[in-house]
This record gives structure tokens, sequence and C-alpha cells, in this order.
């Protein structure tokens, strides 16, 4: 009988570690202690340390009284990299309206750890980055 491999499916552990962060469970462990988190993109910044990504993550799910989080399409390109499209939404504290943004995802791992994640609105641009990054690593 072949062995199992041992080596963790990046798709199931970001995906599972979503639904975590969607829960209010900020527990995944999934960062390297020098993590970094950029969404520069939409305005809000770099967050560099695990602390300080776990930090922006309970901010912005803070500002939620409800909050949903699809996950649309996921590749892993190879060497360490996934590319994801997922759609957030939600109540925003102290609103009766609702939000709903497309979001891309460049997730960069190393020795089962999340390194870096780069959030995106434009899924094209954010696909190319992710593709360039993927070889670049190769």
């Amino acid at each position: 009988m072949p062995e199992e491999s041992t080596t963790p499916d990046l798709v199931e552990r970001w995906q599972e570690a979503a639904e975590a962060y969607a829960r209010r469970d900020f527990d995944a462990g999934i960062f390297a202690p020098d993590a970094v988190w950029d969404f520069s993109s939409a305005g809000f910044g770099i967050f560099e340390g695990v602390a300080a990504c776990r930090g922006f993550l309970e901010d912005w799910l803070g500002a939620y009284e409800e909050y949903e989080y699809k996950q649309e399409e996921v590749q892993d390109l190879g060497n360490g990299v996934l590319f994801v499209v997922a759609s957030i939404g939600g109540r925003l504290a102290g609103s009766a309206g609702r939000v709903q943004e497309r979001w891309a995802y460049t997730v960069a791992w190393a020795n089962g750890m999340v390194t870096s994640v780069i959030v995106r609105l434009d899924i094209d641009e954010a696909r190319a980055a992710a593709e360039r990054l993927a070889e670049e690593r190769g």
C-alpha cells in the first residue's frame, strides 16, 4: 500500500483557516512569525508579523455584525503559491445595509506556513502576479 503524503494540502489549509476566521476563531495558526498581509492595493496598508496580521483580521472582521466568506476559485500554482478568488460580504456593525466584494488573494507558503498574502481587487492583475510569483519561486 502506498504511503500517504505528509505534505499539507495548502488549498485545504487555506479554506479551513478562512472559515475559522469568518467564525472569528483566530487560532488557526497558519501564519509564519514574519508573515506579511499586504492590503495596500485597497489603501489598508501592509501588516508585518503574525501579531499584526492577526490584529488586522480581528479588526476587519470586528467591523461586521454578520460576515460571510465564499471561496469562488482556488488554484495551487505550485512552488508554495495559491491564487484565491473569494466573495466576502455581510452587514457592518450599526448598519442595515449589506456589502459584497470580490477579492483576489495571492498566498505564499513555506514550511506549511503562510509567509505572505497579497490582496487585490483586480482579479486579472492578481492572477498574473500570482503566476509570476510561482514561476520566480520555482
